[in-house]
């Protein structure tokens, strides 16, 4: 019995949702049915749920479409982060100018006012830059070829020549990574060495320096010149465009130009490099390994 009433329970249920319900508009003046639908529990139902869905999928994708997803608590755009990096990389590196000019403009002063020397001022180079350490340890096999070394060399007299060219030590950095196509050839009045390279690659300082020239030559283009120690002067014709200008103090390995194609004798983008010591060229290979 409790079965029979259970399932007679459930049946009218069904009936009860899935009947269908007629609703009429009749014309008030004439009493004519306009239009009519039917509609059941379940039917109803089904129709506000698929209205909701709608409804959820319509602002989910207006939100995630449009710049209102800015204002959504926790979330940030990939865009405003890069800004964000950029502008506290660009806050960074203002704070370091700011840090720089305060101390020039007090070593001015001071100098101005007599308390302190032109030469004693080494505070704006150890902020600006960094001098690289080449300390490395020797091993023991450079150890004993160094003093196999010193005691052939212990008597050897071609140093104190006077067309010896001291390099004291320094490290020429490679203007730029490219290939030999024209060596140095003093007899053929070619003072340098052309490297070949990709357009518009960065050309850099073989030494620390100064930059004493800057400008363009109808024959090599633009062309930059520094002075260097120890009377080394290195100079970089057929850039496409110079970095520095005249007075610029530059580091070694430092981009001072871009690599270009300038100049009547420029038969295609490459870097026309030339050493000089004291007014006299030299062969940039003996002191730069290409």
């Amino acid at each position: 019995m409790k079965k029979k009433q259970k399932r007679k329970k459930t049946k009218s249920f069904w009936h009860r949702i899935r009947f269908k319900y007629k609703l009429s508009f009749f014309n008030e003046n004439t009493l004519d049915e306009v239009w009519s639908f039917r509609l059941s529990q379940l039917s109803a139902f089904v129709t506000l749920l698929l209205f909701a869905l709608f409804l959820i999928i319509v602002t989910s994708v207006i939100i995630i479409m449009t710049p209102i997803r800015n204002y959504l608590p926790g979330y940030l755009d990939v865009e405003v982060r890069k800004n964000i990096m950029q502008n506290a990389l660009k806050a960074d590196s203002l704070e370091r100018m700011v840090a720089i000019q305060s101390l020039y403009l007090n070593n001015v002063a001071q100098i101005l006012t007599g308390n302190i020397s032109i030469d004693s001022i080494r505070e704006i180079d150890s902020l600006a830059r960094t001098d690289a350490s080449y300390d490395i340890p020797r091993g023991e096999q450079e150890e004993a070829f160094i003093k196999e070394f010193e005691e052939e060399e212990k008597y050897n007299l071609t140093v104190l020549t006077p067309d010896a060219v001291p390099s004291d030590g320094q490290f020429f950095y490679k203007p730029i990574n490219g290939i030999i196509t024209n060596s140095y050839d003093a007899r053929m009045k070619h003072y340098g060495i052309d490297l070949v390279a990709a357009s518009k690659s960065s050309v850099m300082s073989t030494l620390d320096g100064v930059v004493i020239f800057t400008g363009y030559d109808s024959n090599f283009g633009n062309v930059i010149s520094i002075q260097h120690r120890n009377g080394f002067v290195s100079i970089y014709k057929h850039n496409d465009s110079l970095l520095k200008t005249v007075g610029d103090k530059v580091s070694a390995g430092e981009a001072i130009a871009l690599l270009g194609n300038t100049g009547k004798m420029s038969t295609g983008p490459h870097l026309h490099f030339e050493l000089w010591y004291k007014g006299k060229s030299v062969n940039p290979e003996d002191y730069i390994d290409f």
